[in-house]
């Protein structure tokens, strides 16, 4: 029989994991810890992606008493699903608690988001949130900074120029970085807002609010996906269970 992890939450109850569990394991693992800092009453941001996903699932067998602000129509689709109430951010004065995944997780927490590309809708719901915790598992803890390619969300009118644009704010920054658009079946990715992603292999990142000060000055550019000095904490799962860090 494997091992098993205590995992104490905030004060709440400990939970346990069995160790040496598979990536999707993991997953869930850390969607279900996550779930357990939820309490009834709150306004709680509903993050994206395949970890993300595990976190509403666990938040609906709870059966709180909350309401959900979703971070894409992808995941408002799957929050209805199970029975959760859904609001829009404009029907609402503050989140209490908003929880996410992560691409690439760094020192200070300092986050790189958008592989799913809802960073824009993700950074606004974390910015009307009283406390951020992301969530992922082990491999998204990374050093250096800036092994995930950056997405970046541009408006697609001039989106070509933009991209120049942005190959000279790397440039600024010592990055000899080319964004590349990003495609799927040879199309490219739309956002919930109509936009376009483009990627930026950075490899490294080594001043991020530099690069993140001078991207946001690009004509064009809507948002990107470093998500810097927004976590209060990080739930991350590896094969012997889920810890808990702090900046």
């Amino acid at each position: 029989m494997p091992g098993r992890v205590a995992f104490p939450l905030a004060g709440r109850h400990a939970i346990f994991y069995p160790m040496r569990m598979d990536a999707e394991e993991q997953k869930r693992a850390v969607g279900r810890a996550a779930a357990d800092l939820v309490v009834s009453g709150m306004t709680v941001g509903l993050g994206s992606g395949s970890t993300a996903a595990w976190f509403v699932r666990a938040l609906a067998e709870r059966k709180l008493d909350i309401r959900g602000v979703p971070t894409s129509e992808a995941t408002a689709d799957l929050a209805r699903s199970l029975g959760l109430t859904v609001l829009d951010l404009d029907s609402v004065s503050q989140i209490d608690l908003t929880i996410d995944g992560a691409d690439e997780i760094g020192p200070g927490l300092s986050l790189i988001k958008g592989g799913g590309a809802a960073l824009l809708r993700e950074k606004l719901v974390w910015e009307a949130s009283r406390r951020c915790v992301a969530i992922a598992d082990a491999s998204k803890v990374v050093s250096p900074f800036g092994k995930f390619p950056l997405p970046i969300e541009v408006i697609a009118f001039g989106h070509k120029g933009t991209a120049n644009r942005l190959c000279d704010a790397f440039a600024e920054c010592d990055l000899g970085v080319a964004p590349r658009l990003r495609l799927k079946d040879g199309t490219p990715v739309r956002t919930d807002s109509g936009n376009l992603i483009y990627d930026a292999a950075c490899g490294a990142i080594p001043d991020p609010a530099l690069l993140a000060a001078t991207i946001k000055s690009v004509t064009g550019v809507v948002e990107h996906g470093l998500f810097l000095d927004l976590a209060d904490e990080a739930l991350v799962s590896g094969p012997g269970g889920v810890q808990h860090l702090t900046p």
